[in-house]
């Protein structure tokens, strides 16, 4: 699964990261624990909904974490729909049509898992990261992109015209963990690749069958772990050390 994540990268070199080419909102400042139902940045591809006949157009804009589908009563259904298994979303109702229609990218530097150890009674925090050529630890040279899909729900407390009206959504997508990866947890986000992201935007694509197409080719991610404080446990610690490997303890 991945329940809590890190984006340290300012809008501009996520625009240069990811060739936006329109920044919507105020920009949000670094964060080293984002949680759930916090808002988040992300990359979405779109034409303008008063001109839905327009070319579309690469924006980086802030959304909440947890999907809220359009047919849902109230917002707290977000809550449970953090994740989204990738085996399951062109299936099911909550997730298919922005399967077809609403696909984003979250830009992250990694994301924390727990393990569960034999003779620890807390689980033991891991940050997983991209893995590098060079053998270095540098976590800030290279950004992961999750694979995920957002909704807009209206809400029914404000009148139409309201430019606030529509709350933006996201959920990111999941799937099994490789071997490697397994021991800390058995699910993964959804990674894509810089030559893939393209794809995964396009919002000409609709077709589930393509869609699963482009989920099928990506190759399985390469990425480090080392074990992190446990001061990651709570939200409200959030700074640049939480990042840091945990000293080493003795056997």
């Amino acid at each position: 699964m991945c329940g809590r994540y890190a984006r340290s990268h300012p809008d501009p070199e996520l625009v240069d990261l990811f060739d936006v080419a329109e920044i919507v909102g105020d920009p949000l400042p670094a964060s080293y624990n984002i949680a759930p139902t916090q808002d988040a940045r992300a990359v979405l591809e779109r034409a303008p909904r008063e001109d839905p006949d327009a070319e579309p157009t690469r924006q980086l804009r802030t959304l909440r974490w947890g999907l809220v589908p359009v047919w849902a009563k109230d917002t707290k259904i977000g809550n449970r729909m953090v994740n989204a298994r990738v085996e399951t979303i062109t299936d099911k109702p909550a997730f298919k049509r922005a399967a077809a229609k609403r696909r984003l990218l979250v830009p992250a530097d990694g994301y924390y898992e727990w393990e569960k150890r034999e003779g620890r009674a807390q689980k033991v925090p891991h940050f997983l990261h991209a893995e590098h050529d060079d053998g270095t630890d540098d976590i800030t040279n290279d950004i992961l992109a999750f694979a995920g899909l957002y909704e807009l729900w209206p809400d029914p407390a404000k009148e139409k015209d309201d430019p606030d009206r529509w709350l933006w959504t996201f959920t990111i997508l999941t799937t099994q963990a490789s071997d490697a990866l397994g021991r800390i947890h058995d699910r993964t986000p959804v990674i894509v690749p810089a030559d893939m992201r393209d794809d995964w935007l396009d919002p000409t694509l609709t077709d589930l069958d393509l869609v699963q197409q482009v989920l099928d080719a990506l190759p399985e991610p390469r990425l480090a772990t080392h074990e992190v404080s446990t001061a990651v446990n709570s939200p409200r610690n959030n700074t640049p050390d939480l990042l840091t490997p945990a000293p080493e303890t003795p056997a």
